[in-house]
């Protein structure tokens, strides 16, 4: 019997779970938040990579077979839907196959956008 695998505590210790490719991806949101929000916290909510701003969820990110999904939450969904047909969705989530590149202008509009909601 193998032991159970652990929840990560740190968002490290989350990425190294994952293939270069796909660790690649997340340290480019990671890098992203921590330019835009320097102030935000990394922590681990819901076993996903979180950043809280001013102790409230700001964006959540979490590797998956063959995308990167984003849960900016529902707000931030339906203010972007017109910008987000490409890709699919669900009421709080954003999927972001491999196989594409980053959208970065839109996920720092995403970013702007939580930060001034939780300002």
């Amino acid at each position: 019997m193998t032991p159970e695998k652990q929840t990560p505590q740190t968002i490290d210790q989350y990425m190294a779970d994952f293939e270069p490719e796909v660790q690649a991806r997340m340290a480019s949101v990671r890098q992203l938040v921590r330019t835009l929000v320097p102030e935000a916290l990394e922590t681990i909510s819901w076993a996903m990579p979180t950043f809280k701003y001013r102790k409230k969820n700001l964006l959540h990110f979490a590797g998956h077979k063959t995308h990167l999904g984003l849960y900016p939450g529902p707000e931030a969904m339906v203010a972007f839907a017109d910008e987000l047909t490409a890709y699919k969705t669900s009421k709080g989530a954003l999927q972001l196959p491999y196989n594409q590149p980053l959208p970065i202008d839109l996920i720092t509009r995403i970013i702007h956008y939580r930060v001034a909601a939780l300002s």
